[in-house]
């Protein structure tokens, strides 16, 4: 069975040593595909080394909230063009960061707001990143009109409530390792109650490894924990979480 890791960041420098198998391993699972995405200058020259190399991985290039304070409109112009490339497939991840203050709220709120335009010129779907930010998310989203190309909520951690709001405006949910720990309520509650045709899977990996790796180096093989916890939590099989999501994922990136 097939599964597609919607979110992983093998451009990081935790996967310089040993890609190769990080990859292997990430085949065994029966990981059919995944997106790498970019956030600044560095980590999207790498995504698109990545895309280049291996026909299963596709990428998504943005600006990062945390870094909004260093884009300058030549990296947005750079983000554009790329956009052509046929094997991008979302502008992202983009959105606010309230956890880190390295970049001021009003600046992260312009730059966030330039991608959202930027993704609507060229017809791309986003891929938003929220800490902290969730009710101001919701707005700019809203007054963008982010429904016109819809996308992701990457690794969910809101309530069903705004899960639901979001899925209004054409975005699915996303779920990464969170939903594997013991301690997660909101989104165990979020697995149960959106429908499984809105539903996304990823690691976000190296980050945010799931039960019982977590604390160590996430990767795409661990996605497959992800989609046993959500067939766990939704009572139905590995199989229907794995194909839904798969086609859920290369729907909204226009992979056939």
């Amino acid at each position: 069975m097939m599964l597609f890791d919607t979110h992983v960041h093998l451009n990081d420098k935790q996967f310089d040593e040993d890609l190769e198998e990080v990859i292997q391993r990430t085949k065994e699972t029966g990981v059919s595909n995944m997106v790498v995405v970019g956030f600044d200058r560095p980590t999207i020259i790498r995504a698109m080394e990545l895309v280049e190399k291996y026909d299963f991985i596709y990428a998504a290039v943005g600006w990062h909230p945390v870094d909004a304070v260093d884009m300058t409109d030549e990296d947005l112009n750079w983000i554009e063009d790329l956009a052509l490339h046929p094997k991008v497939v979302a502008i992202g991840e983009m959105g606010l960061d309230y956890h880190w203050d390295k970049s001021p709220k009003d600046i992260q709120k312009d730059v966030f707001r330039k991608q959202i335009k930027l993704a609507k010129k060229v017809k791309l779907p986003i891929i938003i990143h929220n800490r902290e930010a969730t009710a101001d998310i919701v707005e700019i989203l809203k007054e963008e009109n982010a429904h016109e190309v819809g996308g992701i909520m990457h690794c969910f951690s809101g309530s069903p409530e705004i899960a639901k709001e979001c899925l209004e405006m054409n975005f699915y949910i996303s779920l990464g390792g969170p939903v594997t720990f013991k301690n997660a309520k909101k989104p165990k509650e979020v697995a149960a109650e959106i429908p499984l045709d809105r539903l996304l899977i990823e690691t976000d990996c190296p980050y945010l490894a799931p039960h019982p790796f977590r604390g160590k180096r996430n990767e795409p093989a661990y996605v497959k924990l992800v989609a046993e916890q959500i067939a766990e939590i939704k009572e139905i099989t590995f199989e229907e979480v794995a194909e839904a999501t798969t086609r859920n994922a290369k729907k909204l990136f226009g992979i056939n």
